[in-house]
C-alpha cells in the first residue's frame, strides 16, 4: 500500500512585536510650602503672636523661602570648653527642671534624652495653665528663645500631642529659627551647641521632640 502523504504543517503567523516600553523620568515637583512655613511666613510681619496684650514676639521664620527644618553642619556641635557648649546650663532652671540632668543632656550628649514623661513631673503643666499663652521656651545654656507654643492650636492640643510621644512636641511655626537648627540625621540643636532633641516627622509634618530640660532656661536678660 502506498504510504499516506504527511499533512502539511500549518504556517505559523509571526508574533506581533510588542510596542517598545519607553521610560521617562518625570521632573521632581517644586517643593511645596508646608502649612508650618505658611504660618511662619505670616507671623514674620506680625507684631506679636497674640496681639498687643501678650507682647510675645512672633518666632523668627528664618531666611526668606527657607525649607524646614533648617539644616546645619556638625561644626555647630564641635567640642567647646563645656562639652558642645561654651558654658554650663543656668543655675536656676524654670519649672523645677533638674540642673544636673539638664547639663548632661544639653552639653555632653548627642543621642540620649530625659526620661519619657519627665516633663509632666515638673511644674510646667501647672504653670503653663496659669500663664498667659503662648509660652516662650529658652535655651537652658544661653537663655536665648528657641520655641513659642502653642501657636495655631490650643494648650490642650499641645499637651495631648506631647503626652502621646513622651516629650514636648513642637511644630514648624513654633520654632524660632534664628537660634534652632537640625543636623542631617534629625538631631535638633541650638546654634550655641545645646542638644535639644530630634525631629521625628509624622503625617502632619515635622515634629520636634524636645527635652524640657534643654528649653527650661530663663531669658538671657533675667538669668
Amino acid at each position: 500500500k502506498p504510504k499516506p502523504k504527511p499533512k502539511p504543517k500549518p504556517k505559523l503567523k509571526p508574533k506581533p512585536k510588542p510596542n517598545p516600553i519607553i521610560l521617562t523620568l518625570e521632573p521632581e515637583p517644586e517643593p511645596l510650602k508646608t502649612m508650618g512655613q505658611k504660618l511662619s511666613q505670616a507671623a514674620k510681619n506680625a507684631k506679636s503672636v497674640k496681639g498687643d496684650a501678650s507682647g510675645v514676639a512672633a518666632p523668627d521664620p528664618g531666611p526668606e523661602g527657607a525649607t524646614y527644618p533648617i539644616v546645619c553642619s556638625e561644626d555647630v556641635m564641635s567640642e567647646k570648653s563645656h562639652g558642645t557648649t561654651d558654658a554650663p546650663v543656668q543655675q536656676d532652671l524654670r519649672w523645677g527642671a533638674n540642673r544636673e540632668t539638664a547639663d548632661r543632656i544639653c552639653c555632653y550628649n548627642r543621642h540620649f534624652a530625659e526620661q519619657s514623661g519627665y516633663w509632666t513631673k515638673t511644674r510646667f503643666l501647672v504653670e503653663a495653665r496659669k500663664a498667659e499663652l503662648p509660652v516662650e521656651f529658652y535655651d537652658s545654656v544661653t537663655g536665648k528663645r528657641l520655641f513659642v507654643a502653642p501657636l495655631g492650636r490650643s494648650l490642650n492640643a499641645f499637651v495631648q500631642e506631647s503626652n502621646e510621644h513622651g516629650w514636648p512636641s513642637f511644630r514648624d511655626p513654633e520654632v524660632d529659627w534664628s537660634e534652632v537648627r537640625c543636623l542631617p540625621n534629625g538631631e535638633c540643636v541650638s546654634l550655641a551647641g545645646t542638644h535639644l532633641g530630634h525631629n521625628l516627622p509624622d503625617r502632619k509634618g515635622n515634629r520636634y521632640c524636645i527635652n524640657l530640660v534643654s528649653v527650661a532656661g530663663r531669658p538671657a536678660d533675667d538669668s
